[in-house]
């Protein structure tokens, strides 16, 4: 947060799939904003959610990197930035800088999202504007499960360094707080948001982008709400919850794998590109490659490895690392990018049910397996067993989506990770950025 005070902070409302008009802030501090707290109308609320949308996208290439890149699931190949192949994958003496890109940009990028989201809900308060009982708490229910993700995605990078919660005043901000308090302080702000969705009436006084599509009205929103919590429980390692909140959630076992919410992506000139993509046969000066063992590793006639990635013209090697695949988990500049997803939910499904129903368990994952043209499970019902089955699952399925570092972390198996170039490492966590202790 203490990035957002040293440099202008811009709220551009993004251009959304409603084609609502928006408005810029260039300032947040600014008079037109103070103005804007101190009587919010609806046209104000449209386009300060739309810079929440906007802002949500910020930095995600990075972020992107970050996981994929230290949890092996490809190499990102730049020749004009070459610390994405020696910092991030721990090359000779090679650190995590805590005054790098790699973590300044994602880490500054939610909290400006965090920030803008601040804004919003102190401007409902003092709002004269003729909203609902209803529509207040639709909008403080969403906002508050946009909070908590954005909170979480920074928690993601840092771990055990923890993050700051409390940032509500930027002259006085709060400790950076543990990670098992900062969990418990995301799902404490998922439930405060559930409990105003629930509340939230028939719709919500703003319009979404296409990227929320079936999910758009405060009762539908409320299941993606309950997906969230549910992936924060699991984290925490409370098993009994996640099944309680998936109850809620939007999980289909019959379902579309890629039912759920998304970031979404226009070539328009005041718009973002999909930032994980680049085009096939791209050359060193900017693509990611596939790490071999996602290749190797896979089991026959998994269809998911086809799908996800492509087979270059010419094997490609850059800084000792070399690459026959390129990453092609997203096909265009415009494809959206899950935030969560009906798969994720089945394998949170398995995932608590290996510990306490393991039948169930494996009916979870066949439906994973069968989706990717796999036959059904047929290993040991042991809990070492469903896990490793479990996560090997998550690692095909949810590929390049951000979870197996977080995955082969909270298993405590980061030393499994495939290390193609000796003398490399595999780090567990982030540093706070330099500029959170001046």
């Amino acid at each position: 947060m203490k990035i957002l005070n040293k440099i202008s902070i811009l709220l551009v409302a993004g251009i959304l799939t409603t084609s609502c008009t928006v408005k810029e802030f260039s300032d947040l501090n600014g008079p037109e904003v103070g103005s804007l707290v101190e009587d919010l109308s609806r046209g104000d609320l449209q386009d300060l959610v739309g810079g929440v949308f906007y802002s949500m996208r910020l930095g995600l290439g990075n972020y992107y990197d970050d996981t994929g890149v230290i949890g092996r699931e490809f190499y990102r190949f730049s020749s004009s930035d070459p610390r994405l192949t020696a910092d991030l994958l721990g090359r000779e003496n090679a650190i995590l800088d805590n005054n790098t890109f790699y973590i300044t940009t994602p880490w500054a990028a939610r909290y400006r999202t965090v920030k803008n989201v601040n804004i919003i809900l102190e401007a409902l308060d003092n709002s004269t504007a003729d909203f609902s009982e209803g529509e207040l708490n639709a909008t403080k229910g969403f906002l508050k499960t946009i909070k908590a993700h954005e909170l979480l995605m920074n928690l993601n990078l840092t771990d055990q360094n923890g993050i700051r919660i409390d940032v509500s005043d930027p002259e006085n901000l709060g400790p950076v707080v543990s990670k098992s308090e900062a969990l418990t302080a995301i799902r404490s702000l998922l439930e405060d948001g559930a409990s105003n969705l629930a509340a939230g009436g028939d719709s919500f006084p703003f319009s979404m982008t296409g990227g929320f599509d079936g999910f758009d009205s405060p009762t539908s929103f409320l299941e993606v709400n309950k997906g969230l919590s549910a992936r924060v429980a699991a984290y925490q390692e409370d098993f009994p919850a996640v099944l309680s909140f998936l109850e809620d959630s939007f999980l289909d076992f019959n379902g579309d794998l890629y039912e759920g919410i998304y970031y979404v992506f226009s070539e328009d000139q005041n718009d973002l590109v999909n930032p994980v993509f680049f085009p096939e046969n791209a050359s060193a000066a900017g693509v990611r490659i596939v790490q071999p063992g996602f290749i190797a590793d896979a089991e026959a006639g998994d269809d998911r490895v086809e799908s996800k990635t492509s087979l270059r013209e010419e094997t490609i090697t850059f800084d000792g690392l070399t690459g026959d695949y390129d990453f092609l988990v997203y096909k265009s500049r415009t494809e959206s990018i899950p935030i969560i997803r009906n798969a994720e939910l089945i394998l949170l499904y398995a995932e608590a049910n290996i510990y306490s129903n393991p039948d169930e368990a494996v009916k979870a994952l066949n439906i994973i397996r069968n989706s990717a043209s796999l036959s059904d499970y047929t290993g040991a019902n042991t809990e070492a067993a469903l896990i490793e089955e479990m996560l090997m699952q998550r690692r095909y399925e949810l590929y390049g989506e951000g979870h197996r570092w977080i995955d082969a972390r909270r298993y405590d198996i980061l030393n499994t990770l495939p290390i193609d170039r000796t003398g490399d490492d595999v780090f567990t966590q982030f540093p706070i950025p330099l500029t959170e202790n001046q």
